[in-house]
């Protein structure tokens, strides 16, 4: 078996693993790289995933970065199934083709600005029609049950307990006539996490393809994060401010609607504070939870059978319009807005911290992995200031981080889960996970249970062979992210010249005393800093 890496290599986005055995090729994940513009670039490489030549594919959850290129492939001549959940496919019908209509508007948005310039026309990376020619492809299949996509090849999805209908996926073969299974984590959940259940156990493994991004760290507790999120809300409401949550659109939005029912269960949300959910995808994918009452966990159902729908509030308003939405910034009170997208890189959340951030009486709170390059990140490492739509915004309000919503298992959590193959001859390729992470979860399991484990590169293709160790883990220097020489090349002129400009205004103005251009030579050091964070 021989596997290839296009993405999720040391990056926490762009899962895809094109598998090749015996004549037979096919993808687990098929997902969209998001971060800074090195990271985005890998999309327009979608020659190498030779779609015409896949198949079939299988999808571990809707996440977009699980699942985005989808449509791309379909528009480059995929048709074969797409194998995911019910629910998953009831997901994706809706994110697939709201991500077709933004890489479409930001094609038409790129095409203005080079009509201006003489440049070239830009084409978008898919179409809405490529979306809709995806969602007939997409196969349903259940938790626990076989199936054999390809002769050869059995493939059984189970519970990962990450999102609405996520999956860990085996796949068994023979190799030298002796019998293989490789597992795909996903995004593996938490034990505890709201909604849906604890990941399935998993007994045994030949290759674990285990997902990585908090192998370094373990979340705060539900109650500790509750209690935080609580605290946020009191101090806005008494202050007359707003609590902005920057949230993604599937599972974390709704899984704060569901927190939200929690604290108003302990008086903790006041009944006067409107709750506004600001995200039309979010609106369609909470409808798809409802829909879906059989992947839920027990407590949920339980909350179902006595009447009450945790997805659910008094004061809970869907905003769907661009109008409705700008209202809510109008009004002068006290107010909760969820809004996409998580990172704050997109989406009606820019309009929200735009009017937001700068409020000292605001709350700003964070409860979801921040890639790297991003709004999202600036602000949670300590920027003082952001860019938002050509603006400089000060960044006055309260800014929190609340680890204890992630989806994603934290480092105990997924050292629990690989408790039942300790002392077996497993051998752990890490993924989704930013390098230095998975450096340290490599040495800690490598330490406490004895495995084998490799950290693979973008584009590196690795043989699965019985017996055959797996290749070393490359050195951290290969790892970092590498430096956008294309921008550089093309800019760093227009860039330097700026700095020129702004260094010698700072240096003529004979009335500034000292304190004052050593503070703004300092603001100028930060924004290179941010820039250089960037590339």
């Amino acid at each position: 078996m021989k596997v290839t890496f296009l993405g999720a290599a040391r990056t926490v986005s762009g899962s895809c693993y094109i598998l090749e055995h015996e004549g037979t090729r096919f993808a687990v994940d098929c997902g969209m790289h998001q971060g800074n513009r090195e990271i985005e670039s890998r999309n327009e490489n979608v020659k190498a995933y030779d779609a015409k030549h896949i198949d079939f594919i299988l999808i571990t959850h809707a996440h977009i970065d699980h699942s985005g290129l989808l449509p791309a492939m379909v528009g480059r001549g995929y048709t074969n199934p797409v194998y995911c959940t019910a629910a998953t496919r009831d997901l994706l019908e809706i994110m697939l083709l709201d991500s077709a209509h933004i890489q479409e508007m930001e094609a038409e948005w790129a095409n203005q600005k080079s009509k201006r310039k003489g440049g070239r026309l830009v084409l978008p990376l898919y179409t809405i029609g490529d979306a809709e020619r995806t969602v007939p492809l997409l196969a349903s299949v259940e938790y626990g049950k076989a199936f054999e996509p390809a002769p050869g090849i059995r493939v059984t999805y189970h519970d990962a307990g990450h999102i609405l209908g996520s999956a860990f996926i085996e796949i068994e073969y023979e190799q030298d006539g002796k019998a293989t299974k490789i597992v795909f984590s996903g995004d593996l959940g938490r034990p505890e996490q709201l909604i849906v259940n604890a990941p399935s156990e998993l007994d045994c493994a030949d290759y674990l393809f285990m997902e990585s991004t908090y192998g370094n760290r373990d979340h705060k507790d539900a109650e500790n994060s509750l209690n935080e999120l609580a605290e946020a809300i009191d101090y806005c409401y008494k202050n007359n401010g707003k609590v902005v949550i920057p949230a993604f659109a599937v599972e974390r939005s709704q899984q704060l609607i569901y927190s939200l029912f929690l604290l108003r269960k302990q008086g903790k949300l006041p009944d006067d504070m409107p709750v506004y959910l600001d995200s039309p995808l979010a609106i369609r994918a909470t409808e798809v939870f409802r829909r879906h009452p059989e992947f839920f966990d027990q407590e949920t159902t339980e909350y179902l059978q006595n009447g009450e729908n945790p997805l659910d509030l008094p004061n809970l308003h869907f905003t769907e319009s661009r109008e409705q939405s700008q209202e809510i910034n109008a009004r002068q009170e006290p107010a909760i807005i969820i809004s996409a997208s998580g990172m704050a890189n997109a989406g009606r959340i820019k309009h929200h911290l735009r009017h937001n951030l700068w409020r000292p009486n605001c709350c700003v709170v964070f409860v979801g992995w921040q890639g790297v390059g991003t709004p999202g990140r600036k602000i949670v490492n300590g920027a003082k200031k952001i860019r938002i739509f050509g603006e400089d915004i000060a960044i006055k309000a309260r800014v929190l981080t609340i680890g204890g919503f992630s989806g994603h298992a934290g480092q105990s959590e997924m050292i629990e889960w690989l408790e039942g193959m300790r002392g077996k001859p497993v051998k752990i390729v890490l993924v989704h996970g930013e390098a230095e992470v998975q450096k340290a979860f490599a040495e800690l399991l490598t330490r406490e249970f004895g495995f084998e484990v490799h950290i693979p590169e973008y584009m590196e293709e690795l043989g699965l062979e019985p017996g055959k160790e797996l290749a070393p883990m490359v050195d951290m220097a290969v790892a970092r992210p590498r430096v956008d020489w294309d921008f550089l090349l093309h800019d760093s002129d227009k860039l330097f010249e700026e700095l020129k400009v702004r260094i010698k205004s700072i240096q003529d103005r004979a009335w500034v005393d000292q304190v004052e251009a050593r503070d703004r030579l300092l603001d100028l050091n930060r924004s290179l800093s941010e820039l250089i964070s960037e590339l």
